[in-house]
């Protein structure tokens, strides 16, 4: 899905951004509607990275470094903040699986997918320019997929699109028909930035969702 390189969240809490401190490096819809739940004034700016992964990489530390990275491209915007980066990869078979970008390459995905269990691991960071220094997680998540028809993938991906989708799904959409169950501790890992690790680095940083001192 393509957005503006730099674009503010359109939300009412979102909008009050004179005196924020909390910045998100991308230009992801989904990824701003899941920060817009914590109800915390923030700005956005679409980091321009290299994602491909080097050799020998594994998934787990492409994520890291890529959230990392995706804050970093954005800090010379945000001198006083607190910047978040994410990052999201499908893991089958030892396959690392981006997003598609194509019809058919989606279809072949999710034909591989169909009746197993794949692994989506979600990099988090959150870099604190007011301090200089960083927090990074990699948030696991499961998702066991129904055994699904030829038909059936190919109508989920003319309906849903899922051409800019890690796993090539959109779980906060007509995704969900795809799965037999998800296994993990937040859902909204799954989405592209998990907020239960979110909330828990806003809290070191001094960044508090419920205003608790």
């Amino acid at each position: 899905m393509t957005e503006p390189s730099s674009t503010q969240s359109l939300t009412a809490q979102s909008l009050s951004t004179e005196n924020t401190e909390l910045a998100l490096a991308s230009s992801s819809r989904w990824r701003r509607e899941l920060l817009d739940r914590l109800q915390l004034p923030y700005r956005c700016h679409s980091p321009d990275i290299d994602e491909t992964p080097h050799n020998g990489e594994t998934p787990h530390a492409l994520v890291h470094r890529l959230a990392l990275s995706k804050a970093n491209a954005v800090s010379a915007h945000f001198p006083h903040h607190c910047i978040i980066g994410s990052d999201q990869v499908a893991v089958f078979e030892g396959d690392i699986l981006g997003k598609p970008h194509t019809t058919e390459k989606a279809c072949a995905n999710l034909a591989r997918f169909s009746g197993q269990r794949v692994t989506f691991l979600t990099g988090l960071a959150l870099l604190d320019t007011r301090h200089q220094r960083h927090q990074v997680h990699v948030e696991p998540f499961e998702v066991v997929f129904r055994t699904l028809s030829t038909q059936e993938i190919e109508n989920y991906v003319t309906k849903e699109q899922p051409l800019d989708s890690a796993g090539s799904f959109r779980m906060e959409g007509l995704g969900i028909a795809l799965f037999e169950r998800l296994e993990g501790r937040d859902p909204s890992a799954l989405i592209g930035l998990p907020l239960i690790a979110l909330c828990d680095m806003l809290r070191q940083a001094g960044l508090d969702p419920l205003g608790a001192p």
